[in-house]
């Protein structure tokens, strides 16, 4: 997964993030007659090749923009979407709470639109493999191109599976290969007992979920398997502060709540985890309450096929931009050399 560093002079098909006087970004992928068009006036692409990260450019009206090849956490925010995204406050505590390693062997589902995908291959390194299962064929699709628009090539230990985590991971994977498993789905419950035969004792599998309806029943489903250790769970929230002189305060707006995580490690086989005494709870659920988990009654947004094939064709063209930029800057170490 060897990938080029990401600094140097600006090149064509790079990808830059434009910040404005008044915050306002634009994230453009440089052309070597391409140019981007605001009612300020019209930036030339041309303006900024060659010129260093962290540059400050101005347009044909003027206005001056600052130059930066975007961040992981930047890219992510901006790509092409095919589903919804896991930010990167969670991304963050994912990697944390999964301890995810140079070398580890990882399997995440759904991959969504790659945004996680990006986090962990960045943590387990050369040496590692992640494979992502996804159901819809379109969203592998922006995944991809939005994986290899990032790291300016497609990463050799990373591999998408079609089809869903429950029947295909145990035709995927050997059983006890796996060091950790990170299910981003509506129903992580149904997939348990396959995480469980897959991971290695000692794995961990980490689920984010949405809702506390969700929550509840994936850490009861995990605690009744009997195959795991207690489980944990945690949400993070992110209070910006506003720090100008004396004038130093929370944020008005704040990024809260966006999703739980619970985790939990695979025993040894026949290993029996001591018992924890706890206070009675109700952990049963009916007919009823499973309704409340449906897509529906979560909020989990259907994207139209319309709208989701822009999103592929938006994410292959960038893509192919890095595609570009990473032949160039081969080319030159080879003239270099």
């Amino acid at each position: 997964m060897t990938t080029a560093r990401p600094s140097g002079p600006f090149r064509v098909g790079d990808r830059v993030q434009l910040t404005g006087p008044k915050g306002r970004l634009h994230t453009i992928t440089l052309r070597e007659d391409g140019e981007l068009h605001t009612h300020h006036g019209v930036l030339r692409h041309s303006s900024l090749i060659g010129q260093p990260d962290g540059s400050v450019v101005a347009g044909s009206g003027g206005h001056e923009y600052l130059a930066l090849r975007p961040l992981l956490r930047d890219f992510v925010m901006s790509m092409p979407r095919g589903a919804a995204i896991v930010y990167p406050k969670d991304a963050a505590q994912i990697l944390a709470e999964a301890d995810v390693f140079p070398g580890a062997r990882v399997v995440e589902a759904g991959v969504g639109s790659g945004a996680l995908s990006m986090w962990l291959l960045r943590a387990i390194g050369d040496a590692g493999s992640l494979v992502s299962f996804e159901r819809r064929g379109e969203f592998a699709d922006v995944a991809r191109a939005n994986v290899e628009t990032f790291l300016g090539r497609s990463p050799g230990n990373w591999r998408i599976e079609l089809g869903d985590l429950a029947e295909a991971l145990p035709a995927a994977v050997e059983p006890g290969s796996i060091d950790r498993v990170v299910l981003d789905m509506l129903a992580p419950w149904e997939c348990i007992d396959v995480v469980a035969d897959a991971l290695t004792p000692g794995g961990v599998v980490v689920c984010y979920v949405a809702t506390a309806t969700q929550l509840s029943r994936v850490a009861e489903y995990i605690r009744g398997t009997g195959l795991f250790t207690e489980p944990d769970a945690n949400e993070t929230m992110v209070r910006g502060w506003h720090v100008e002189g004396l004038a130093v305060r929370p944020d008005h707006r704040m990024v809260a709540h966006t999703g739980f995580l619970v985790w939990a490690r695979r025993l040894a086989p026949g290993a029996v985890a001591p018992e924890q005494k706890r206070r009675a709870s109700k952990s049963s659920y009916s007919d009823d309450d499973v309704e409340l988990w449906t897509p529906g009654a979560v909020g989990d947004r259907e994207i139209t096929d319309k709208n989701l094939r822009k999103r592929v064709r938006e994410a292959q063209r960038a893509a192919a931009g890095a595609r570009m930029a990473s032949a160039r800057e081969d080319d030159d170490d080879t003239t270099t050399a």
